[in-house]
C-alpha cells in the first residue's frame, strides 16, 4: 500500500480532529433539590447539578415562585448579591386608579436557579476578562440580538422603570476596569406574538403588552481580591480562591420584569488544581401585577394557555423554543448549559 502524500496526511489527521472535537460530549444537566447535593464531590464530568425548586414553603402556588420579601428574609446572602445592589428593596411606582394617581409598592416574585460544573481547566488556563465582550454574550443564547452602547446611551436612570435599579454608589457601566454596556432585544417566539396580539385586542389601549423583551445591562468582571472583600465565598459555600467572577446586572426591561442578574464565581478546586469550580446564579425579578392577569386570559378560550404562571413555567402550549419563549426553567438551563460549553474550549 502506497503511503499518503504529507499534504493529504495533514488533511486526514485535520479532518480527525475535527471529527473527534464535534463528538466531544456536551454538558448535561443534573436536576439536584437540596445545596447539600450541589458538593463539589457530587460532580461528575461534564455534569451541570442544578437547582432552582424553592421548598413547598417558600412558594407561592398562584405564581410557581417566591415572593420578594419571603426571598429576602429566609436568604439573605441570595438577596444581598443577586439584587442590582445589597441595600435593594421592592420600588415604589406611581399608578392611576380612576384617575387618582397614588405611589404604591411593585411587588416582586423571584426566579433563583443555582447551578455548579467543574471544567477541565486549570484556574490559570482561564483569562476571564476575555469573557466579558459581546461575543460570549451572543454565543449563550443567538435568539436574543445584542449591541454595545456607551454608558450615556442607557436609558436615563430618571426612566420609571430604570430609577429604582440605579446603582447608589455610581451609573452603570461606569468606574469599573473590565465591564461593557448592553443594550439587548428578544422577539418573543413560536405562537406568543399571535396570543398577545389577540389578548391586547381585549385590553385597554393604555395598557398593551410588547411581544418583544428590550433590555440593558453591565456585563464586569470581578476580580480576586474584589470577589474575597465582598465575601462570595459565603454565598457558594466552597472555601477555596477565587480566580474571579463575572457578573452581569440587568438594570432596564420593558416589560414583565424588575431587573435580572447572573453570576457566575469561578474558584480553585479543593483537590485537583488541573480543574475549576464554576458556581453559576441566576435571579430574574418577576412583576407580581402580571400574575393577576390569570382570570383575564382564563376567561378566554383561545387564551386558556397565556396564563403568564404557565409561560413563565414553560408550562403553557404557547411555550416554544430554548430560550425565553420556552418558560424561565428552560432558559436558565440552557443558558449555563451554552456557557459551560464555551468555557470547557481553551
Amino acid at each position: 500500500m502506497r503511503s499518503m502524500k504529507p499534504a493529504v496526511l495533514l488533511l486526514f489527521v485535520g479532518a480527525l480532529a475535527a471529527t473527534t472535537h464535534a463528538a466531544a460530549p456536551e454538558f448535561r444537566v443534573e436536576e439536584v433539590t437540596s445545596p447539600a447535593a450541589l458538593a463539589v464531590d457530587q460532580i461528575k464530568p461534564k455534569t451541570i447539578l442544578f437547582m432552582d425548586h424553592p421548598s413547598e414553603e417558600l412558594i407561592d402556588p398562584d405564581a410557581g415562585l417566591i415572593k420578594f420579601e419571603d426571598w429576602a428574609a429566609a436568604r439573605p446572602l441570595e438577596k444581598q448579591f443577586l439584587t442590582p445592589y445589597p441595600s435593594y428593596v421592592e420600588p415604589n411606582v406611581e399608578i392611576t386608579v380612576d384617575g387618582v394617581r397614588k405611589r404604591q409598592k411593585e411587588k416582586l416574585h423571584m426566579y433563583v436557579a443555582q447551578a455548579r460544573f467543574a471544567l477541565a481547566r486549570a484556574p490559570e488556563s482561564i483569562d476571564l476578562a476575555s469573557y466579558v465582550s459581546l461575543p460570549f454574550i451572543e454565543r449563550t443564547d443567538p435568539a436574543i440580538k445584542h449591541q454595545l452602547i456607551a454608558s450615556a446611551e442607557a436609558v436615563s436612570p430618571k426612566d420609571p422603570r430604570a430609577v429604582h435599579n440605579q446603582h447608589p454608589l455610581r451609573r452603570w457601566c461606569e468606574a469599573r476596569a473590565v465591564t461593557i454596556c448592553i443594550r439587548s432585544r428578544y422577539q418573543f417566539e413560536g405562537k406568543l406574538p399571535l396570543g398577545i396580539k389577540v389578548a391586547n385586542k381585549l385590553r385597554d389601549s393604555s395598557k398593551q403588552v410588547a411581544d418583544y423583551l428590550q433590555f440593558e445591562s453591565e456585563l464586569t468582571l470581578r476580580p480576586p481580591a474584589e470577589v474575597a472583600e465582598m465575601g462570595l465565598n459565603a454565598l457558594t459555600g466552597l472555601d477555596t480562591p477565587a480566580i474571579g467572577a463575572i457578573e452581569q446586572n440587568i438594570f432596564y426591561v420593558n416589560q414583565v420584569m424588575q431587573f435580572g442578574k447572573l453570576l457566575a464565581i469561578f474558584q480553585r478546586h479543593p483537590t485537583d488544581a488541573k480543574q475549576t469550580i464554576v458556581t453559576v446564579y441566576m435571579a430574574l425579578a418577576v412583576e407580581t401585577n402580571i400574575f393577576l392577569k390569570k382570570k383575564e386570559f382564563s376567561n378566554v378560550p383561545v387564551l386558556r394557555n397565556l396564563v403568564p404562571a404557565q409561560v413563565l413555567a414553560g408550562k403553557s402550549s404557547f411555550n416554544s423554543g430554548n430560550s425565553i419563549s420556552a418558560g424561565l426553567p428552560n432558559y436558565a438551563r440552557n443558558q449555563v448549559k451554552a456557557m459551560s460549553a464555551i468555557l470547557e474550549q481553551k
